[in-house]
């Protein structure tokens, strides 16, 4: 019988990590994040043996903590930084054209002007943005210019003494989480091998260069180590740590933190997005499914980088920003979720800028020390081509001639004839029992895999009911993220693999239990584990919580430690 190559287990995690000494690979990737995630597939899909290995979870940093928007960057047009934007532009555009239709959704977005004279400042900038397009697909669609009446009715919670009109543009929402982690279950079908859960804990080095890495399996507490002929240092934030453990660091990151509010879809009256600019950056109200986002923050993060987290200021000044342009208020009882990330921003290591803001979203591809590659910077919607210049650089010490990438013509699993079975909507309704709003928000999030989904149903028919505490989500859903998408916890499936941490009030508690009892009937947990489970995860939220009441980062990251050291 045949194996799925891109079903990630912990039964077939357990069987990798075992064989990771026996064998030599051409290539070890730190890091499952998405740029991480993006050199395991270009690496393998250019036939080089890869395996990745990752602290934590897939996109349990950056990756799943981002706006969760394929964007050009209209802020770096201001800065004159056109490669970026033409680059990230056409990236954009390809996502929605061929790598993943299934995982995004174009947005529009209203520019608003206050004064007459921005009309023609900022209609450039946007004009430019579209002729940035040109030679690319052109599936999302360009700019047009509103009245102050026309942008009244396209946003009619837009506070009408502030506007006098507006430009309207096009952007597009991706689920950044399960985008991070289709990109690794593509690099497993093509051969990589996905390993969770295993920190690098030390650089193999034989005869003045790098020859792989050492691991800490955080599931058994065992160590292995991985002969590879190069180490690609994909590690976001952690990039410089990585790199000093080759006994070389010739890099400093600065992480940025950035902050993002949830409010429920009713409380803002619109058909739009919103985008303005602030003092030293932009505020975006998004369209986030049934709900809004609030974003962003911009400053610099001096504490855990494993725990970023919001305060009662960076909540604030969010409102703040958003109380400015809209009619009716928001107020902090109106916020159902919050999330914070990590920007990876190089600064020099002779010192490093005072404001995150000013620093480039340019990447950054290097050597050193000799047999390690750190790839670091950049920004989302570039990962890509993050990913194939990481490749691109490893060609010499791998010491042979690789073929040119492919990725942009390599569409992600549940891609491939999405559009068809898309329009075969009513029969897959008809035939497994579900709802037509059911078969659609299956197929926003799996593509074509949905049929996978559909077989568990029809295996065990108790599968197509929602989630106890969290009714948006099937328990189908569930059990698939443990037997197929590789979530080995409860935090796992909660934040990452569905949305239910940031989309409801409690941030998933009353979801945890129905969660755990499913999850542990596939990875085999006794009911010691599931509360296990399930009680780490409500101290996780309880911490979470505390941070988000305290007024400043310093004393966000004091009451983390606090809640940590009595959950421990």
């Amino acid at each position: 019988m045949s194996v799925d190559r891109s079903s990630l287990s912990g039964q077939r995690r357990e069987e990798q990590i075992r064989a990771l000494g026996a064998r030599d690979f051409d290539m070890v990737v730190v890091g499952g994040g998405v740029t991480g995630a993006g050199v395991a597939l270009d690496a393998v899909s250019r036939g080089l043996t890869v395996v990745l290995v990752e602290a934590d979870d897939l996109a349990s940093g950056t990756s799943s903590r981002s706006g969760k928007i394929f964007h050009g960057g209209l802020r770096y047009l201001e800065q004159l930084n056109f490669g970026l934007v033409r680059e990230a532009l056409l990236e954009r555009d390809l996502m929605v054209e061929r790598l993943c239709p299934h995982l995004v959704e174009p947005e529009p977005f209203l520019f608003p002007f206050t004064r007459r004279w921005q009309r023609p400042y900022v209609g450039t900038g946007v004009a430019l943005y579209d002729l940035f397009r040109m030679s690319g697909p052109r599936s999302v669609r360009g700019h047009r210019h509103l009245s102050r009446r026309a942008t009244l009715a396209e946003m009619p919670d837009l506070a009408p003494e502030r506007v006098t009109g507006a430009v309207q543009y096009y952007d597009v929402r991706v689920d950044d989480a399960r985008h991070t982690m289709t990109l690794a279950r593509t690099a497993a079908s093509l051969g990589a091998t996905i390993i969770t859960r295993a920190r690098v804990v030390g650089v193999l080095r034989e005869a003045g260069r790098v020859r792989g890495v050492r691991v800490h399996d955080l599931e058994t507490g065992g160590h292995v180590d991985i002969s590879a002929r190069v180490v690609v240092n994909a590690a976001g934030v952690w990039a410089d740590e990585v790199q000093s453990l080759g006994g070389q660091q010739s890099i400093a990151v600065k992480p940025a933190k950035g902050v993002h509010l949830v409010v429920p879809g009713d409380r803002i009256n619109s058909r739009t997005g919103l985008i303005t600019k602030t003092r030293d950056s932009v505020f975006i109200i998004r369209r986030w499914f049934d709900f809004w986002l609030l974003g962003t923050t911009d400053t610099a993060w001096e504490y855990d980088r494993e725990h970023p987290l919001a305060s009662k200021q960076d909540i604030d000044y969010l409102l703040g920003h958003a109380n400015q342009w809209l009619r009716h208020r928001l107020e902090p009882d109106d916020v159902v979720g919050i999330y914070a990330g990590l920007r990876p921003l190089l600064a020099s290591t002779g010192g490093a800028a005072d404001s995150t803001a000013a620093l480039r979203r340019d990447h950054a591809v290097l050597e050193g020390p000799l047999g390690m590659i750190t790839v670091v910077g950049g920004k989302y919607t570039t990962y890509r081509l993050m990913a194939r210049d990481a490749v691109d650089a490893a060609t010499r010490p791998l010491r042979r001639t690789l073929p040119p990438s492919a990725t942009d013509r390599l569409p992600l699993l549940g891609a491939v004839g999405f559009e068809a079975i898309r329009h075969q909507r009513d029969r897959l309704a008809r035939e497994s029992g579900l709802s037509g709003d059911w078969i659609d928000h299956l197929l926003g999030r799996y593509g074509t895999l949905i049929t996978e989904l559909l077989d568990l149903i029809a295996d065990n028919p108790s599968y197509a009911r929602p989630i106890l505490g969290a009714p948006h989500y099937l328990a189908a859903e569930i059990v698939y993220a443990a037997r197929s998408e590789g979530a080995l916890h409860l935090v796992d499936v909660l934040v990452r693999r569905t949305r239910i941490f940031m989309e409801t009030a409690d941030r998933g508690t009353h979801a945890a239990p129905d969660t755990a009892r499913l999850m542990g009937e596939i990875l085999g947990w006794s009911d010691a584990q599931r509360s296990e489970e399930i009680a780490a995860y409500r101290r996780l939220v309880d911490a979470e919580r505390k941070a988000a009441a305290m007024a400043t980062d310093e004393k966000a990251a004091e009451a983390w430690q606090l809640a940590a050291r009595g959950a421990s």
